[in-house]
């Protein structure tokens, strides 16, 4: 049986906006998993969706303070479906990120990170896949705020990043 995920990092609340876009909520609450990969920056997001996320695999960011760090881990680990997924909020500067995220998680299948609000799926030629889902909240220089849903199958992953519209 498939299993869904939504994908998130650089959520800024209330920083950035006051509230999710309708359209991620609706994604959590359709999704079995849904993975945030830090830069939360206030606790009552994670007190959310802690309640409305079937499953949730969270990491802490560098704008995280000491609330949401004594409560989310630096790196969270799971498997999912035989997938073995990190999540992590800063993976350095984009030259050579596919190989030092390689060597640093050499067991690890898909990786999962944060902090550059760029939307990125790559592959290392280890095999690691790489996703940023970019900010759904804060595009910087993107054309548009972002995040990804997927759906894992007999160990396959098949990833979708999602524009939101102009608020």
């Amino acid at each position: 049986m498939p299993l869904s995920l939504t994908i998130l990092a650089d959520t800024h609340l209330p920083k950035r906006a006051k509230v999710l876009p309708a359209e991620v909520w609706a994604a959590v609450e359709s999704s079995d998993v849904v993975v945030h990969a830090g830069d939360w920056t206030e606790v009552p997001l994670l007190d959310e969706l802690e309640v409305r996320a079937r499953r949730l695999i969270a990491c802490y960011g560098n704008n995280d303070g000491p609330d949401l760090r004594r409560r989310l881990p630096l790196v969270a680990t799971a498997e999912l479906d035989g997938v073995r997924l990190a999540v992590v909020h800063e993976a350095g500067q984009k030259q050579g990120r596919e190989g030092r995220m390689a060597a640093l998680y050499p067991d690890v299948d898909v990786l999962v990170f944060g902090h550059s609000h760029i939307p990125w799926d790559t592959r290392a030629p280890s095999g690691l896949r790489l996703l940023n889902p970019g900010s759904p909240t804060d595009r910087r220089q993107q054309p548009s705020c972002t995040f990804m849903t997927a759906v894992l199958e007999a160990g396959a992953l098949e990833v979708s990043t999602h524009s939101l519209p102009a608020r």
